[in-house]
């Protein structure tokens, strides 16, 4: 009969080998990748020391195919709790060592019982990624660990931040997961995603491609949009959700934590003054004006490679965190098309979710015209603006910068959509259509009846531009509330929101809105 101390060394050993996960050699293998193990992600992302692993001693039941045969340490994948940056998340990093990571069972159950907790504890969920997919051996039961994980996604949403990180292979229903979650992460050259890999579509449709072309990174984070950020290695990915785990609330009962930033929130930059140019035409980086009013000059852009015509990140005001939704004017004029509408309308959801205030930088020309823009569906896409900004109950705050014109004015979020402050520089143009259009829609007779017809029309765009395309026709209106000195646009959002603090808003009672397809 073993000792007490024959036993505790027995646990011991036992711990220590589940550690090597698939071995020496496999472990070598994933590092000539450019990749860590899962247990070296997990060191690395949460605070030193804090991590607690659960379940480490699980193992499946499966019997086919010789399973019953192999020993899988901790079932290929590391589950616990631990703290970031000193605040309690749940994480689950998937073991590649470990029959590729694979999904069984028992793997699937350990990821239920950290999103469970996580759910419990009011605590984000972080899940790194690396795995061949379905365990094929388990079959149905796999299919159904698959099930109960997109079930908890979707409990959890708008409940937990749920991040996704994609640190190897996520192929076939694996990828449904990350896709239901908040944010997706993807690392440059050693991430991939999709439905079907590339020799099944050859073998179906006979193109060719690339599992990086098909799904890496910067596919998915340029073209499809599927993910939010894309890390140039492992480590860089690791500090990134940090560094965004920094401007959430740990829950939707929680406020995001107030940062010290050591920034006056009264500070003025006069260079705001000239950031407009002359020509109403001509374009201008809005990030020049986001670095110039935000703590430090330091935002934190989400979905950066994705439907640039529009911005959002997340930054800072005297330490409060908010999410910034802005028109880009140096990428097709800060137009709205179908990407920018779901860019935008998905991160104003999660900001309302999560009690975090939304302040809007307004500089649109309208909707992109087009006939490949109408039969994609831009009237639904560009709905999901109006509804995810009409549905927001957080502090809401729009500055109008330059053109804000028709539906795409009401749709970066003016007065009527519950906007709490909107305030107009004094560059702002508020109206229907430009001056140029609506002159030749207005005056159309008399243009058309003038001896000089280019003169006259010239006469009256400028008529039409004094009158309307200006700020103080919507301030008469009560749809500004101040023209303010764009010098002076920090220290009015700052105070905005902190006076706005405590808005309370209750919509009537019902299970969920049906948001646009």
């Amino acid at each position: 009969m073993a000792t007490v101390q024959e036993k505790i060394a027995l646990m011991h050993a036992k711990k220590e080998h589940i550690r090597e996960g698939g071995g020496q050699k496999r472990i070598d293998k994933q590092h000539s990748q450019g990749k860590m193990t899962a247990r070296e992600r997990i060191e690395k992302l949460f605070d030193e020391n804090t991590f607690v692993e659960l379940d480490m001693f699980m193992k499946h039941r499966c019997t086919n195919f010789g399973q019953d045969k192999k020993e899988l340490p901790g079932e290929g994948v590391v589950t616990g709790y631990g703290t970031v940056d000193g605040r309690l998340v749940y994480a689950f990093a998937q073991d590649f060592t470990v029959e590729g990571g694979s999904l069984g069972e028992k793997h699937a159950h350990k990821i239920w019982k950290v999103m469970d907790l996580s759910m419990k504890m009011g605590a984000p969920c972080i899940g790194i990624n690396d795995s061949g997919g379905a365990r094929i051996q388990e079959a149905v039961d796999a299919l159904s660990g698959y099930a109960g994980i997109f079930y908890r996604n979707t409990a959890a949403s708008g409940v937990v931040p749920q991040i996704s990180v994609i640190m190897g292979p996520c192929a076939g229903g694996a990828v449904y997961s990350p896709a239901i979650t908040d944010f997706i992460y993807m690392v440059k050259n050693t991430s991939q995603m999709f439905i079907t890999g590339p020799a099944v579509i050859k073998s179906v449709t006979a193109e060719e491609v690339t599992a990086e072309a098909l799904g890496g990174a910067m596919t998915h984070n340029s073209v499809s949009g599927v993910a939010h950020f894309a890390a140039e290695n492992e480590d860089d990915c690791i500090q990134q959700i940090r560094y965004l785990l920094s401007f959430l609330p740990s829950n939707n009962m929680d406020d995001a934590p107030i940062v010290e930033t050591g920034d006056d929130p009264s500070r003025m930059d006069e260079s705001l003054n000239t950031v407009i140019p002359d020509n109403p035409n001509a374009p201008y980086d809005m990030k020049d004006v986001i670095r110039s009013i935000v703590d430090n000059g330091e935002f934190y852009e989400v979905h950066q490679h994705f439907a640039t015509n529009i911005i959002t990140c997340f930054a800072r005001f005297d330490g409060r965190s908010v999410g910034i939704i802005a028109n880009q004017p140096s990428v097709m004029s800060g137009v709205l098309d179908i990407d920018s509408s779901d860019k935008g309308s998905k991160f104003i959801r999660f900001c309302n979710a999560f009690n975090i205030p939304v302040v809007n930088l307004v500089d649109v020309p309208g909707f992109l015209p087009g006939v490949a823009q109408e039969h994609g569906g831009i009237i639904r896409h560009g709905a999901k603006m109006l509804f995810a900004y009409s549905a927001a109950t957080v502090p809401k705050i729009t500055v109008v910068l330059r053109k804000a014109y028709g539906g795409a004015y009401l749709a970066m979020c003016s007065k009527d959509l519950g906007a709490d402050k909107v305030f107009a520089w004094p560059t702002a143009e508020i109206a229907v259509m430009g001056a140029e259009g609506a002159a030749n829609v207005v005056f159309r007779r008399e243009i058309e009846a003038a001896e000089d017809t280019e003169a006259r029309r010239e006469e009256l765009v400028e008529e039409y531009r004094e009158t309307f395309s200006t700020p103080y026709m919507a301030a008469s209106r009560g749809l500004v509330d101040d023209i303010i000195d764009p010098a002076d646009t920090r220290r009015e959002i700052a105070l905005s929101l902190e006076l706005l603090a405590g808005k309370r808003q209750l919509r009537p009672a019902k299970k969920h809105g049906l948001f646009p397809a």
